[in-house]
């Protein structure tokens, strides 16, 4: 090897303590879910090499999930052909609205420890749980014993979940048992939106450890920002690309421990882990913070409805989740249909209880505590008609239905 590649894999990436274990996990971590698929498949030759390009400059955690297809098979094989099990923290998923039975829990966990050719999870978690009442729905099934059981076993590590909904939930969530870790989704187009920076400053203060999922919302906040949101970019001094600047603004709250990213190409990977070497808790200036208030202002510029989810307008007697169901709206139009709809689905419908525009009885209790005076009742119907179509109440049966709500 030559000098010059020999310091180029010399990694600077930077690593933020578990607050509940005290191990040294990767601010940046490897999202498992969008491998380079050749008909159908993953190519597994490519994934390797952008999953071991990632090893050598510093990441010691891998995310993959039950239903990730072929994802967790990867991940294993990659683990296995080199030698690098005990050197990573693997991070998978129960699909828990899957779960029927107490029987069905360590089925589908062997299942997935053999695709990982593992005999232990470092972390595992329960899958886009949502609410306290979905928790107490799996602990009726004797999931709280099952986990024990792991964890004194060593088969489990750490125990927490992933979570798409509101911060009221979120926080619901985190006191509904003893977690060691979760994961939620945070960038700077939802910081007040999902679990929202309220949500995280609560988990931080409970000493519990953060992994953030979409930090540029699936591509959006690099290749779907509007021209005006580019030249704000482009006006600052320092040169940044959108991917940088949003990984930036996460990086720089210290309640985050590890930014999960779905990289599937080499340059991907050592870009990333650059901006994660460089990117400090606390170094973004005031004039660089103020920035991201221009680009989000230039976004929402294109929304129909400006709220800014502050959730003044809560609690609703009827249990609607307003600033989610304003958020996937506004999605549905700047981000495409489809990715409002299933944010819509996942944040407000697949629930105990649901959260969804059309549980308004339009009794304007929340009109009156609107600090940007937003006709929430109107607003709400339109959310309704756009979003609770006849596909969504069909889906919303079945998928009610087999997850037992």
């Amino acid at each position: 090897m030559t000098f010059s590649r020999l310091c180029d894999t010399i990694s600077l990436m930077q690593y933020r303590t578990n607050q509940k274990n005290g191990e040294e996990l990767s601010v940046l971590g490897f999202g498992c879910m969008r491998f380079t698929r050749k008909n159908g498949a993953i190519d597994q030759e490519k994934a390797e090499s952008e999953m071991k390009r990632a090893f050598d400059l510093g990441v010691n955690y891998f995310d993959t999930a039950y239903l990730y297809s072929g994802s967790e098979e990867c991940l294993g094989k990659f683990l296995q052909h080199y030698g690098l099990r005990n050197q990573v923290r693997i991070a998978t998923k129960l699909p828990q609205y899957l779960v029927k039975k107490e029987q069905d829990i360590e089925r589908y966990f062997a299942e997935e420890l053999g695709r990982l050719k593992t005999d232990y999870v470092d972390y595992y978690l329960m899958h886009m749980l949502n609410d306290a009442l979905s928790w107490e729905r799996l602990s009726g099934l004797g999931i709280q014993e099952w986990i024990a059981g792991k964890k004194q076993s060593g088969a489990i590590k750490n125990i927490g979940f992933s979570f798409h909904g509101g911060t009221k939930q979120f926080k619901e969530l985190l006191d509904a048992y003893d977690w060691d870790f979760c994961q939620v989704q945070f960038n700077y187009m939802d910081e007040f939106a999902q679990a929202g920076i309220e949500g995280l400053e609560y988990a931080y203060q409970k000493g519990i450890p953060v992994i953030v999922m979409e930090p540029l919302r699936g591509g959006r906040l690099v290749n779907f920002l509007p021209q005006k949101a580019l030249r704000e970019f482009e006006s600052m001094p320092v040169k940044r690309s959108p991917a940088d600047w949003g990984l930036r603004w996460i990086w720089d709250h210290k309640q985050v421990n590890v930014v999960l990213s779905g990289m599937n190409d080499i340059a991907q990977v050592e870009e990333n882990a650059r901006i994660a070497g460089e990117a400090l808790a606390g170094s973004l200036s005031e004039e660089e913070l103020a920035l991201y208030g221009r680009v989000l202002k230039a976004i929402n510029e294109s929304e129909r409805v400006g709220c800014t989810g502050c959730n003044y307008c809560q609690p609703c007697p009827k249990g609607v989740d307003i600033a989610n169901c304003f958020s996937a709206y506004n999605h549905s139009y700047t981000d495409g249909y489809a990715t409002g709809f299933r944010e819509y689905m996942m944040c407000t419908t697949l629930r105990k209880n649901r959260s969804n525009a059309g549980q308004c009885v339009k009794c304007g209790k929340c009109e009156q505590h609107c600090p940007q005076n937003i006709p929430i009742r109107e607003e709400l119907g339109k959310v309704r008609r756009r979003l609770e179509n006849p596909i969504y109440h069909v889906g919303a049966f079945f998928a009610r239905r087999f997850m037992k709500y």
